[in-house]
């Protein structure tokens, strides 16, 4: 089957309103519903903002692939296309915000076979399933296992859109939690011995003049010890400091 699909913005900025599927073939009328469709839609009463990602498209289809680069692309998100899980894997994931969008039939591993795989391999990338032979209990194990959402074909390209930007919002938010955690972790490894020690006491909830006696130190030397591991990490208070080293042991 040969199946292609034109997106045809109806105002500016609206990828949402789209000309349906054409298909190509004597067999392409029957198995049409089991492709990419993106249905008419009335525009919608304000353009969507453009926004930033990558949406990584793994789905056998060709035709499909090139319909769903041209919709993603019309909201000024950048489009990885994938034929095969395999291929997708053997490529490695964005290093920046992305998700992706996944059919459940694949040649060499299902979808569901992928989302295992990556969350084996500790890779958090928020995953939008397509498919044309879904069921409900495919679908349960999917979002069970963290999917953002389980769509069947045919479906809306507004549909398909909020659930990408949601899954994109996930996966900044992800990154940004990783990147401040990671930040703080080596403000942590910055600290020398005994600004760890008292650090450890404060955390503990001990007073100045109680870390002093535990470490034979003057309660001015645990007050100055004190400082400087507050300069280091960043912190302008002592709540500020304690939520900081509960950040980083999250």
């Amino acid at each position: 089957m040969v199946c292609s699909s034109k997106f045809q913005p109806t105002d500016e900025g609206d990828a949402s309103a789209v000309t349906p599927l054409v298909v190509t073939s004597t067999t392409g009328r029957r198995r049409a519903e089991e492709a990419t469709h993106l249905s008419h839609k009335p525009p919608m009463k304000e353009p969507r903002t453009k926004k930033v990602g990558i949406v990584v498209v793994v789905d056998a289809d060709a035709s499909c692939r090139a319909g769903l680069k041209e919709l993603f692309e019309s909201v000024g998100l950048k489009v990885r296309l994938y034929a095969s899980g395999n291929a997708f894997l053997e490529d490695g994931i964005p290093d920046t915000a992305s998700c992706l969008v996944l059919d459940v039939r694949l040649p060499e591993r299902s979808g569901l076979k992928i989302q295992e795989d990556l969350a084996r391999a500790d890779i958090h990338m928020p995953i939008v399933f397509v498919t044309g032979h879904g069921d409900i209990p495919m679908a349960v194990r999917a979002m069970k296992a963290g999917a953002v959402d389980f769509l069947t074909k045919p479906f809306r390209s507004e549909d398909l859109l909020d659930a990408v930007f949601s899954a994109l919002e996930r996966d900044g938010a992800r990154r940004k939690e990783q990147q401040l955690r990671s930040t703080l972790r080596k403000k942590l490894e910055s600290l020398g011995a005994r600004e760890r020690e008292v650090v450890t006491r404060v955390m503990a909830g001990d007073l100045n003049k109680q870390i002093a006696a535990k470490l034979g130190l003057s309660e001015f030397t645990v007050k100055v010890h004190r400082a400087h591991a507050m300069r280091k990490m960043g912190a302008k208070t002592l709540a500020d400091l304690v939520r900081m080293i509960e950040h980083c042991d999250n």
